[in-house]
């Protein structure tokens, strides 16, 4: 098992590199947010890694960040979900955001990542919603307990789906809702919620 690569970039590409290590180049796809925290051809770099071994080929993958990782085989856990979709899903959002999305039941949001549709979506946040604190939210612990305090209180409720309504995401009306207060009359929760989005939370 190759569980990480600490060694010199020779190829960078948008989607894959090559790293050197004792003479021996590791190719690794990649995600773009790992590509753009790269640095240039010819410096040492540091890869979390995580090894795919199928009957026909044995693909290596790179993350700069070990949150990256964890959130990659937690997608690729899903029956029906291959290492492209994990990659294309990561691409498109950081592993909070996914961890985010899948706390909030936000399958419309996930489907923005390529070849994701809406059944699919539904299905990674049905397998996984139980699961997410496998992957370490930094940053969002206090976030998660917002959107868990949100779902249980039903002005709350109705809020997120009131603001739900007025285009906004799941994830980001639980996100702004969670963090008032749950006593507060529903229409002022809306309007609260409705301020804190404008100001991009």
């Amino acid at each position: 098992m190759i569980a990480s690569l600490n060694g010199k970039l020779i190829i960078k590409e948008q989607n894959y590199v090559v790293v050197e290590c004792g003479g021996i180049g590791f190719r690794c796809a990649i995600t773009y947010s790992t590509y753009n925290s790269l640095g240039n051809i010819g410096e040492n770099v540091f890869l979390y890694t995580h090894l795919a071994v199928r009957e026909d080929a044995m693909d290596l993958f790179g993350f700069s960040k070990k949150e990256e990782l964890e959130a990659f085989k937690l997608i690729t856990s899903v029956s029906g979900v291959g290492t492209k979709i994990g990659i294309a899903i990561l691409s498109e959002f950081s592993a909070d955001k996914v961890t985010l999305f899948i706390a909030t039941g936000d399958a419309k949001s996930l489907t923005a990542a390529s070849g994701v549709g809406l059944k699919l979506a539904q299905r990674i946040i049905l397998e996984l919603k139980d699961k997410i604190g496998s992957v370490s939210a930094i940053g969002q612990m206090e976030e998660l307990k917002s959107i868990g305090n949100a779902s249980v209180n039903t002005n709350s409720k109705e809020a997120i789906e009131a603001l739900v309504l007025l285009g906004y995401t799941q994830s980001e009306a639980t996100l702004a809702v969670g963090k008032l207060d749950p006593t507060l009359p529903t229409d002022e929760l809306i309007k609260s919620g409705l301020r804190a989005l404008s100001r991009g939370l």
